[in-house]
């Protein structure tokens, strides 16, 4: 708590001790642009005891002079070391001089402070600084969504993380960001975001909303979060679909990434174990990265190609894809739009603008570099802007080190192609955790060195990964540019059902990481905490979707597999003599032993 930090430096300063005539409480007030940092909290405690500072109506306490808003009044010579703190905003002070004033200010803190501290199962909730990554790391969060262009600043040490909503459910504080853009303290309060106004505290009453209404949600995220208010109303999971969808025959987008998540993970429950079962030969399940799917799925439109690895199947199923069509494929069977010819979770659509995957390591990455060159060449005669896509290329932190990643993101580049290039860093490429695998500060700061822009975000966040890509996507056909970007996520599972990853890592580090950074579970808090799902509602649509994919799967597996004469097929527009000859040897061989096969 933020109190906290202030009597430790008031410790520091010799305020705070056995004796009542040193007993100095001080509260801190935020504004929206001010960042939360015990350094910058120092800079606020009051200077130590002076007898011309005593308040005679309260012998052997302190009084500090203040003015009307409580603010500490200093001298010129501390007034001028002030002058620095600021430009990261202005705080007010007051004494609390008796243990009911304490209480009182204690009780009233998250009202106050709403910015960066709200009630969380009766406790007051601090915007974390850093987010712990694999290994130990710790990296910045950000609230501040800022592409970081060619030619522009790098960030000063690790690459900041954006994020919007913590693990609580809460949006987050720019206060308490543990990176602070230096040129946005040279600017604070020029932009309505930077308002350095501290706006009335919200209603405790006002928590929740209209059930299920985005317009009434969106208003109470603006009023109670007014730093984030820009984004609120232009998050796409925050606004309603120009149709109902048809998995859910409605046009709230919120609602459906919630189930579509849950869905995610009952299907890969469910197809995970049927391969334990011997029922079919393989499969990869995405436990701990559904944000990275949603969220992106929710930014770009239907006229944006994607190129996946074989972890992105959220995004075919954002897009349309059945869960018949899904398990059709993983049977292998006749209704299998790639014929069962690809192992299971090789997915592929032409309709849904979805490149079939292709299991060696990097070959989408230089192919998404011509996708994406060849929109740039449509674009260019289309009369209606709003009818351009982009490429967007999906890959893993192992598929970053394969030389397929390099000559595809220097070809974008100097080629100006409007590509996303998404790395999902989960911790671990196979068995090959990020430590043993790079020595630099993870993926997206090797982007300045193709000339190409970049951007960190946190994949565990819904709302954060979906701003993310609408903004890269925009600033891909702005400037006919590509731009990388990292997401920091944790893979919970193994890496397939050929894998046992408890070979190489902790069980301990899976169990800290699906209990504290969750998307699926970050996503529910974010709901219940605003009255739009309650415990029982989330378990119903748990349990729906898992018998749609029983039931899916079952009828699925009684289907008959591919005709056989399907097997020359979708080669060539017209089938070539020499395939004609080995269909025919074919059939020859099957009439000679009939039955054996």
């Amino acid at each position: 708590m933020m109190r906290t930090n202030v009597l430790r430096i008031a410790r520091r300063h010799g305020l705070e001790g056995s004796s009542r005539s040193s007993s100095v409480i001080v509260r801190t007030i935020t504004t929206s642009t001010s960042r939360t940092d015990t350094r910058n909290l120092s800079s606020v405690v009051a200077v130590r005891s002076n007898p011309e500072h005593q308040d005679s109506s309260t012998p052997g306490h302190q009084k500090i002079r203040t003015d009307v808003n409580g603010t500490i009044k200093l001298s010129s010579k501390k007034r001028a070391a002030k002058s620095s703190a600021t430009k990261q905003g202005q705080r007010r002070a007051r004494v609390a001089t008796t243990s009911k004033e304490k209480e009182q200010i204690e009780k009233s803190d998250v009202r106050d402070n709403y910015i960066n501290q709200e009630h969380t199962d009766g406790e007051a909730h601090v915007s974390p600084a850093h987010l712990m990554y694999t290994g130990g790391t710790t990296m910045p969060l950000t609230s501040h969504l800022k592409i970081i262009e060619p030619g522009h600043d790098l960030p000063i040490g690790i690459w900041p993380v954006f994020r919007i909503m913590d693990e609580d459910g809460c949006f987050r504080c720019p206060s308490n960001d543990g990176y602070v853009d230096p040129e946005r303290h040279t600017s604070a309060g020029s932009s309505r975001k930077e308002s350095t106004t501290i706006s009335p505290p919200p209603d405790d009453n006002a928590s929740s909303t209209s059930k299920h209404d985005l317009a009434s949600l969106r208003s109470l995220l603006s009023s109670k979060y007014p730093f984030h208010a820009n984004e609120v109303l232009d998050n796409v999971l925050l606004q309603s679909s120009p149709h109902d969808f048809a998995d859910t025959g409605s046009d709230n987008t919120l609602l459906r990434a919630q189930r579509q998540m849950i869905r995610l993970r009952q299907m890969d429950n469910i197809l995970q174990n049927a391969q334990r079962q011997g029922r079919i030969s393989f499969y990869m399940t995405c436990r701990g990265e559904e944000a990275i799917h949603i969220g992106s799925a929710s930014a770009l439109k239907q006229q944006d190609v994607i190129l996946a690895q074989y972890r992105e199947h959220g995004l075919l199923m954002w897009r349309g894809f059945t869960l018949e069509q899904f398990t059709n494929q993983c049977f292998s069977n006749d209704l299998d739009l790639g014929r069962g010819r690809q192992m299971p979770v090789h997915y592929g659509s032409r309709a849904l603008n979805y490149h079939t995957i292709s299991s060696p390591l990097g070959t989408q990455i230089p192919q998404a570099t011509g996708v994406g060159y060849k929109l740039k060449l449509d674009a260019a005669k289309m009369e209606d802007p709003s009818e351009a896509g982009i490429a967007i290329c999906y890959f893993g932190d192992g598929c970053a080190s394969t030389t397929d990643f390099h000559a595809g993101l220097n070809f974008a580049a100097t080629l100006k192609a409007p590509v996303v290039f998404f790395c999902r860093n989960n911790g671990y490429a196979i068995s090959t955790s990020v430590e043993d695998q790079y020595a630099g500060d993870g993926i997206v700061c090797r982007a300045p060195g193709y000339g190409m822009a970049g951007l960190r975000v946190d994949g565990n966040d819904a709302f954060a990964v979906s701003a993310a890509v609408r903004k890269a996507r925009e600033y891909c056909l702005t400037n006919n540019a590509p731009i990388l970007i990292e997401a920091i996520t944790y893979r919970q599972g193994h890496h397939s059902t050929s894998d046992d990853s408890s070979r190489y890592r902790c069980p301990k580090e899976v169990h800290d990481h699906s209990t504290s950074t969750d998307p699926v579970k970050r996503l529910n808090k974010f709901l219940h905490r605003h009255g739009w799902v309650s415990s029982d509602d989330t378990a119903k649509i748990r349990d729906e979707e898992r018998m749609a994919v029983l039931n899916a799967m079952e009828a699925a597996e009684r289907r008959p597999p591919p005709k056989l004469d399907t097997l020359f097929a979708d080669v060539y527009e017209e089938m070539p003599l020499h395939l004609r000859r080995q269909e025919q040897q074919l059939q020859q061989h099957l009439a000679k032993y009939p039955g054996r096969y």
